[in-house]
């Protein structure tokens, strides 16, 4: 008896975490593992991510509190802002940031890998899910907040800077996979027949995208033998063209469907019209960014030059989803309609920017994305609080919003210009640098692009004129109905306001951003060298 005790002890010793530990110490791990102590800026890198899905689990688990979700999201969101901030001055000073995770070194390890490009959407992610929190706390009942709303508002934002942050492909696709979920329980979320119609559209194309994606990820991996982005920029350098080509075809369809560009753009308007309006703003804003991230990431900067051969194809896909995007804006007669065509036309001219394949073209695109997440969230928000206000989005019901709220009015306005590109607004920049981008780099495609650019915009501003004229300028008719309640909604529009003003007076605060991010696109090598300690 006393033998077998004395057995199991030295058994349990054995399986004890500091005999492990121990044992462990005892084994050289410089050749896998990272034994150095992690720098204090690089814990930025996942601020961003970690705060709101931490979040997200705590708030779920205390759904039958409705009276602190509200609070305590906004106290999570506001720390990750000051993440995301912290991590850009970290970016603009160190250059790309990489942490490993559990220390095992690249590429065999899982890493989070964050260039300028990525800080600065990061940044704008959190600021805009940080804006429209204060709008949803005005528009979400009980019943949604015991749902999970917060939970899966959250899980949203954790998916958006979870995909401009990894430096692993795949799990860029787990990140997509991650905002799916959130943003398929969101559009669901209430019950409506017309959101399960909605939200079936929605999902049926995005995950036929998104198993496109993962297909290309499992071929790419075959050819190259590797999912660490860096380490995959320094195979295919070296790799036969072919392979990269057919699998960059798949990439570019999944993310093409992803971005909702022409022709497969149907899926956004017949979805966008059906969830809460704060819910719709932030997909306007942000999901399809996403999929013009990732051509970006990808198809410039892990094909190289293989993905150049992909480069026309996307401008003029680019050029017609601008055009055709705007002229169906024009067709609608429903505000929240309309506002989601003019979201496709703004993917369009994000992926001329692209399609130039030169470095001014590439930072005119990050520039509109980072004017279209603000300005298409705020479009949809103001058609929000107009609906709060006349109880229709209909155009053909003309509302009087001008003698009920003139700061509405001013809003609408403000935001649909910015869309167009017009000045003073923070539209006009990205479009002047996308037009003097296509007429530096001339030929068919760059004609093409700066006649996209310019016609999306004309479009665009003849629709937002009508919609004003007649929503906003004309009597209502029929009896006067009184104004709902629109207190509180209009906080979260003015400060859009102002940051949408704020970037078209000082378009710098992104264009420097932008053009560093476009720079290491184009030449990864200080990227590579973070992640895999050698030139690229």
């Amino acid at each position: 008896m006393v033998p077998r005790f004395a057995f199991l002890l030295a058994g349990l010793f054995a399986l004890s975490p500091s005999a492990a530990l121990a044992a462990s110490d005892a084994v050289d791990k410089a050749d896998a593992m990272l034994t150095g102590a992690t720098p204090l800026f690089a814990w930025l890198v996942v601020v961003p991510i970690v705060l709101p899905l931490l979040g997200a689990g705590v708030l779920l688990a205390l759904r039958s509190k409705p009276q602190i979700q509200a609070g305590a999201t906004l106290f999570i969101l506001a720390l990750t802002t000051l993440g995301a901030i912290g991590l850009n001055a970290a970016v603009a000073i160190n250059g790309p940031i990489m942490m490993a995770m559990g220390n095992w070194l690249p590429p065999f390890g899982i890493v989070v890998t964050i260039d300028q490009l990525g800080a600065l959407l990061v940044l704008v992610t959190s600021l805009v899910g940080l804006i429209g929190l204060g709008y949803a706390r005005f528009d979400t009942d009980e019943d949604s907040v015991q749902f999970g709303f917060y939970s899966f508002y959250l899980l949203l934002i954790t998916g958006v800077n979870g995909s401009f942050s990894t430096g692993d492909i795949f799990n860029l696709y787990v990140w997509f996979e991650v905002f799916l979920i959130a943003s398929f329980g969101l559009l669901i979320m209430g019950g409506r027949r017309i959101q399960m119609d909605g939200a079936v559209k929605y999902g049926v194309l995005n995950l036929i995208a998104t198993t496109i994606f993962l297909i290309a990820v499992a071929a790419l991996y075959g050819v190259t033998g590797t999912l660490n982005m860096a380490d995959i920029r320094t195979v295919l350098a070296s790799a036969d063209v072919a392979p990269p080509m057919a699998i960059g075809a798949l990439f570019v369809l999944g993310f093409v469907m992803k971005a909702a560009a022409f022709p497969l753009h149907f899926w956004l308007p017949a979805s966008y019209h059906t969830p809460r309006i704060v819910v719709a703003a932030l997909f306007a804003g942000l999901l399809t960014k996403v999929g013009v991230y990732a051509l970006l990431r990808i198809v410039v900067m892990l094909f190289g030059t293989a993905g150049s051969v992909f480069l026309p194809l996307i401008g003029v896909l680019g050029v017609l989803t601008a055009v055709l995007g705007a002229l169906g804006a024009l067709a609608q007669t429903d505000l929240r309609r309309m506002a989601a065509f003019l979201v496709v036309s703004g993917i369009g001219v994000a992926l001329i920017g692209i399609g130039l394949g030169s470095e001014a073209g590439y930072a005119g695109a990050i520039v509109y994305m980072v004017h279209s997440i603000f300005a298409m969230t705020a479009l949809f928000l103001v058609i929000g609080l107009c609906e709060r206000l006349t109880g229709s989005l209909s155009l053909a019901m003309p509302g009087g919003i001008y003698t009920v709220n003139g700061l509405a009015a001013a809003l609408f306005l403000i935001f649909g210009f910015a869309a167009a590109g017009l000045p003073p607004f923070s539209g006009f920049w990205p479009k002047l640098m996308l037009i003097q981008a296509s007429l530096a780099t001339g030929g068919t495609m760059a004609i093409a692009g700066a006649v996209g650019v310019i016609l999306s915009g004309f479009l665009t501003t003849i629709v937002i004129g009508r919609a004003w004229a007649l929503t906003f300028l004309k009597p209502a008719e029929g009896p006067e109905r009184p104004a709902g309640d629109a207190a509180g909604l209009s906080a979260p529009l003015v400060l859009l306001a102002a940051i949408i003003i704020g970037l078209g007076i000082v378009p710098m605060l992104v264009i420097a951003p932008a053009e560093e991010g476009a720079r290491g696109l184009i030449d990864p090598s200080s990227y590579i060298e973070t992640v895999l300690g050698q030139e690229g």
